[in-house]
């Protein structure tokens, strides 16, 4: 079982989940973020491809497995992943890359490799991601023989769409990933005039048809649309795991104004007394790692702080069960006798973390 440290809750978010509690009235899937019963997308096995894939004539080549001229570290030094053998590798604990040339409407061809042999097990196996835009993601994932939320799959656009058939090659093998995506368009005082919108191919078979994305990607929780300017950086995810990349190039597209609608849905939530609520509220200490979180009540909710001052809604159920607004994950709280919390369990994707109150 893969284990989680509480600060891993927002290590990636770069936007205030409280603001992101506030925003959506309503879930934007009738599927909760990282549902492990969701159903699985079929396997596929793909078709021969002759590898790499040349570049068409009007493509920018922003890797051609010589030098990382192309690409910087997030602070603008330049990136510690290492070159060789024509592809480039990344680093644990070295950060993100991003291309130095910034991007809108584009197609955009990828091919990677997860680490032979193959280590760990759901998400901790051959994981990073490719970010349109620096914020939003399609999942790259040692997927083959590899059982994960569908939703956090190698060809997922992350936490909203798993692809319509699992097109994963064996670990170590390249893999090719060819993406249109469509920028989203915002008026002149920020509403969302048309989302974002990818198609793509995953070792040349359809995974993303057109879906319509609900606004940036991330763990946990669904992001609402920030106004954000048209052309912005392609960045490529260290998630600590050795993936390789390799034959990276961008076709600019013409402008688009395509659009279509977010689905959303309610979701029922259990109302209780802030007298009841206050039963919760406290520091909460991990069984087996240094992390403490903390419950607070703001009227008529409870918050779970996980680090530092950002803050995720908890969504009552019962008297012990609530989860996380929109997302899989959920928060069992035990009990005493005299109805106050002394201890919780947190649940994601299968996995599980044991904390006690502290005093």
């Amino acid at each position: 079982m893969m284990k989680l440290s509480w600060p891993e809750v927002m290590a990636i978010a770069s936007i205030s989940l409280t603001s992101v509690c506030c925003s959506w009235a309503q879930s934007p899937s009738r599927w909760k973020a990282h549902d492990m019963n969701r159903p699985r997308p079929p396997i596929v096995k793909p078709g021969d491809q002759k590898s790499p894939i040349a570049p068409a004539s009007d493509a920018i080549v922003l890797f051609d497995g010589k030098d990382l001229s192309q690409w910087r570290a997030e602070d603008g030094s330049p990136s510690k992943w290492v070159v060789k053998d024509g592809y480039m590798e990344s680093v644990k604990g070295s950060g993100y890359i991003f291309s130095r040339r910034t991007f809108g409407d584009i197609q955009l061809h990828v091919e990677w490799a997860a680490p032979l042999p193959a280590s760990g097990s759901g998400q901790g196996r051959g994981n990073s991601g490719v970010y349109l835009m620096g914020l939003y993601e399609i999942q790259v994932l040692d997927s083959y023989n590899n059982d994960t939320y569908p939703d956090g799959q190698a060809a997922a656009v992350y936490g909203q769409y798993p692809p319509l058939v699992n097109a994963s090659r064996p670990p170590g093998e390249w893999q090719s990933y060819d993406i249109v995506f469509r920028r989203p368009r915002f008026s002149s005082d920020g509403d969302v005039v048309a989302p974002a919108r990818v198609t793509m191919l995953h070792n040349g078979v359809l995974v993303q048809d057109s879906v319509s994305l609900w606004g940036p990607t991330n763990w946990l929780q669904h992001l609402p649309y920030r106004p954000h300017p048209d052309r912005l950086p392609i960045s490529l995810q260290d998630h600590g795991n050795p993936v390789r990349f390799r034959n990276i190039w961008v076709r600019e597209l013409p402008e688009s104004d395509e659009a279509g609608p977010v689905q959303s849905k309610s979701e029922p939530v259990q109302a209780l007394q802030p007298a009841v609520l206050d039963n919760y509220v406290g520091q909460y200490q991990s069984l087996d790692a240094p992390d403490i979180f903390t419950v607070s009540r703001e009227g008529q909710k409870l918050t779970a702080t996980f680090i530092g001052d950002q803050k995720l809604e908890l969504v009552a159920h019962s008297l012990k069960e609530f989860s996380l607004r929109w997302t899989a994950g959920k928060l069992i709280f035990d009990l005493g006798n005299d109805g106050r919390a002394v201890g919780a369990t947190f649940y994601l994707g299968g996995s599980e973390r044991k904390a006690k109150r502290v005093p």
